[in-house]
């Protein structure tokens, strides 16, 4: 079969060879496509992998040969799921590969907020420790996590991991979720969303966005939060009005902020976030872990796999 891969750098950057989807056909792989080259690239394809590169109902429909849309992530957004069924094409994505992976994220920048190795040690290489004086020196201070409530905003598989590793810290664990709350092995608060937020010294976002919850992270919702609480978010950029972010991180209504996504990705010049204080921003790295990369590629390979044999999986359309 011919398969063609429209934006396959992130997952296959030259650490994670794409040799397990070779042995399933005639492989093509292009770093990045652009929206006016898809379908040039595509038109023999029976197999098309997409990772963020859209798929519309005109791109499909100039498609004749394409039997199976593989996404290279969970999220379908960038296809038009609709337009496929269709066709009578099937979209599979990979449900399970990053749960570790952004759980970690998560609390990599959960300890360095709290306990700020990072700035201790530029401190350090700045001389401030020597004109100290003092055996033991620090500019900011330091707090346990025991003890402290996380606020958990969509509670499926990575939002259940990050409580499992609160509880891990000895933290509270309270979580937001519409429609079916997902049992857990551990204790969890179930709140609203303003009690959540009001209580939580972190607020982590982790649902899907829908467009009841675009832009969520308002003015509004951010003055009910503590003013040293820090918000993280690896979930959607535009889950974020940025500006309303911004102003409440130079305002002083939060502590800090973590993101790793944005509205518009790789970040704008104008992003407001770029020139407010006390933000971590990261190049959407959290579920980039190599050994993450490693399950997506395997479980690609399965599900061209299952669709070649005839009883596809993860199928979402």
């Amino acid at each position: 079969m011919n398969i063609v891969v429209l934006d396959g750098y992130t997952l296959n950057p030259g650490d994670n060879p794409w040799t397990p989807i070779e042995r399933l056909g005639t492989l093509t792989v292009h770093d990045r496509t652009p929206a006016d080259q898809v379908v040039t690239r595509a038109r023999d394809a029976e197999i098309v992998l997409t990772n963020r590169t859209p798929l519309t109902r005109e791109t499909i429909d100039a498609l004749p040969k394409l039997r199976l849309i593989g996404v290279l992530a969970t999220g379908c957004d960038v296809v038009d799921v609709t337009a496929a069924r269709a066709r009578g094409i099937p979209v599979s994505n990979v449900p399970v590969y990053a749960t570790d992976s952004v759980a970690e994220y998560v609390f990599a920048v959960i300890t360095n907020y709290f306990r700020q190795p990072a700035l201790h040690s530029e401190l350090v290489k700045a001389g401030q420790w020597q004109k100290s004086g003092d055996f033991s020196f620090w500019r900011t201070p330091l707090t346990e996590l025991a003890g402290k409530t996380i606020g958990i905003v969509g509670f499926g598989r990575i939002g259940r991991r990050v409580g499992e590793l609160a509880r891990a810290f000895k933290m509270r664990v309270l979580a937001h979720e519409i429609g079916h709350m997902a049992p857990s092995s551990y204790e969890v608060g179930w709140s609203e969303l303003e009690e959540l937020v009001s209580e939580s010294d972190v607020v982590t976002f982790h649902c899907n966005q829908t467009p009841q919850n675009t832009g969520i992270v308002n003015k509004a919702l951010l003055a009910y939060m503590k003013p040293t609480a820090l918000l993280i978010n690896t979930a959607r950029g535009e889950l974020v009005q940025e500006q309303d972010l911004a102003d409440a991180l130079n305002e002083g209504v939060i502590g800090a902020a973590a993101v790793d996504v944005v509205s518009e990705e790789p970040i704008a010049e104008g992003n407001p976030l770029l020139h407010a204080r006390n933000v971590v921003i990261t190049p959407h790295i959290a579920w980039a872990a190599l050994d993450a990369r490693k399950r997506l590629m395997r479980a690609t390979f399965e599900n061209i796999r299952a669709f070649q044999n005839g009883a596809p999986i993860n199928v979402v359309n």
